[in-house]
């Protein structure tokens, strides 16, 4: 009878292990050559990133400021890895994606498409009073493992327009609803926001009704510093501008803002810490 019990509560835990999703949100720093002369060029920083995220195993996570070059290098660095995302400025390969990145051994994409955050959503123009066109990827996904589908959105909101950030999570949260029937599917939203957790911005997706934040579900968080750290390794901010949304009713078991940095030989021999991007990554573990 014991060795039955115990037998029991090993399939169980195996059953729950299985459940767990680990998903992110990456704002990996577009390729520039202003960064490479100050020593953060994307040739030093991508192979770097590629390895922690390696050694973070998500399954499926949102990347902001991604060029297509970047693309291919990442392409190359995450092998288990596709991904889904169209450049904004022509809906091809122009521009900054926000690509979706999922381990293909656990997600099977179903159905993909993205949409332009400005007033006219079918074309790539400046909205509102934005400084950037801007766009939104999402897929609807399934969990091999437990055969579960969800929605997966990813975004960069505006850096400098208020009215186009408040338009935009508007806007958001209506599409949210129209491809989930009003929040009754698995939705989780990650994206570079621009905005913290004090912001009105925040407040309209946090008061949705169709989302939560994993920083204030999580029964378990590992944050100790904010998102944005400009390539600076001794910032500190309690702001978080990166954030990861999920449905009302998923489970958040832990959530984690990681400060992982890397080491670069500078001009004077000595090794010298620099950080990996100028946002640290968030990821979470949730169960639908």
């Amino acid at each position: 009878m014991k060795k039955t019990i115990l037998l029991l509560l090993a399939l169980f835990c195996v059953s729950m292990s299985a459940q767990v999703l680990t998903v992110g949100s990456y704002n990996i720093r577009y390729q520039n050559n202003g960064d490479s002369i100050k020593g953060n060029g994307w040739q030093e920083r991508f192979s770097v990133l590629c390895n922690q995220i390696v050694w973070e195993q998500p399954d499926i996570f949102g990347a902001q400021e991604v060029l297509y070059s970047q693309l291919t290098d990442l392409s190359r660095g995450l092998k288990d890895y596709k991904w889904i995302g169209e450049g904004r400025d022509d809906g091809d390969r122009d521009g900054e994606h926000c690509a979706i990145f999922y381990n293909a051994k656990r997600i099977k994409l179903i159905k993909e498409g993205h949409f332009w955050l400005n007033e006219d959503t079918n074309h790539p123009t400046l909205g509102w009073d934005a400084a950037c066109i801007r766009i939104c990827t999402w897929g609807h996904f399934r969990d091999v493992k437990t055969g579960k589908d969800f929605y997966f959105l990813n975004l960069h909101l505006d850096h400098v327009g208020v009215v186009a950030r408040r338009e935009s999570a508007k806007l958001v949260i209506e599409r949210i609803k129209e491809l989930t029937k009003g929040g009754k599917k698995p939705i989780v939203l990650t994206g570079d926001f621009n905005v913290s957790q004090h912001d009105e911005v925040y407040q309209l997706f946090s008061n949705s009704g169709i989302l939560k934040d994993c920083y204030e579900a999580a029964a378990n968080r590992f944050a100790e510093c904010g998102t944005f750290n400009s390539f600076n390794p001794e910032k500190y901010t309690t702001d978080r501008i990166d954030h990861i949304f999920v449905s009302p009713k998923t489970d958040v078991g832990a959530y984690a803002v990681l400060t992982d940095g890397r080491w670069r030989k500078e001009e004077n021999g000595k090794m010298k810490r620099r950080n990996i991007s100028d946002h640290y990554p968030v990821f979470a573990r949730i169960r639908f």
